[in-house]
């Protein structure tokens, strides 16, 4: 009874989405594959892609740093996370969007000197598109550091000491031991962490970064149809979205082989 209800209240509520006076669908129909929105939603996936690779290996790195025995580089994991995690994401964006205002030029020279051997203008390194994937790269490296390390700490610690007792050393025990173990574990949050990453990415259109969101609201700006704009940023969402949890399913199948549930 419960699940009739439901589906009849979807059903109400999209049925008066489709017949509102208000909307103009042919606006959506036709902005729907628009050279421009194609364009944003590559730009999207693009910035989704460099900046979850850029996230998972500086994840990886911090999360071994987390687990070493070096004081040193525990610390600092702990305090790059704990900044990361604990500055809104909007922030990260908004400050390494405006970079310029704190250096207006980057540059290699010798440290506390004047003297420069290259030096370039900011904004011509920090481009809209290498700032926000600076900003999501950096900010997903931190959850994907706690990912890894639970994943690590997932696997016996049976495995480690009897990689040892076969005389490999703690990186080739991590490498070719615990990290292919620690992937069954590690792969569900790290599919869900991209399609939290996705969706995230369309924060970069306060500094303008030309992805899927930038272009659908500036067509709502011009065109004076928001509701239809935004409502073409949800479909190529919903698809994309729709597409990654496909892939997730898949590879936690792939890796979930042989393992009772």
């Amino acid at each position: 009874m419960t699940a009739v209800v439901l589906v009849t209240l979807v059903a109400a509520f999209a049925l008066a989405i489709a017949q509102n006076e208000k909307l103009d669908w042919g606006v959506f129909w036709q902005n729907l594959t628009a050279a421009d929105v194609m364009a944003g939603l590559v730009v999207t996936i693009q910035l989704t892609v460099v900046s979850m690779t850029a996230g998972i290996l500086l994840g990886m790195l911090l999360a071994v740093a987390r687990l070493s025995t070096n004081r040193v580089l525990q610390s600092l994991s702990a305090a790059y996370v704990w900044f990361f995690r604990g500055v809104p994401l909007l922030v990260q964006i908004l400050v390494w969007g405006n970079f310029a205002l704190l250096f207006p030029r980057l540059g290699i020279g010798i440290p506390f000197t004047d003297i420069m051997f290259v030096s370039v203008g900011t904004n011509v390194v920090l481009t809209s598109f290498v700032a926000s994937c600076v900003a999501l790269a950096l900010h997903e490296a931190a959850y994907m550091a706690e990912v890894v390390r639970g994943g690590i700490l997932g696997v016996d610690s049976g495995q480690s000491e009897a990689a040892s007792a076969l005389g490999m050393t703690n990186r080739q025990s991590m490498r070719r031991i615990v990290l292919p173990q620690a992937m069954r574990i590690i792969l569900p949050p790290t599919g869900n962490q991209l399609i939290t990453l996705f969706k995230s990415s369309s924060l970069v259109t306060v500094i303008a970064g030309q992805d899927l969101m930038t272009v659908v609201t500036g067509i709502g700006a011009t065109t004076y149809r928001v509701m239809e704009s935004l409502f073409v940023g949800t479909f190529w969402y919903l698809v994309i979205v729709s597409v990654l949890m496909i892939g997730q399913r898949f590879l936690e199948k792939r890796a979930g082989r042989g393992q009772r549930r």
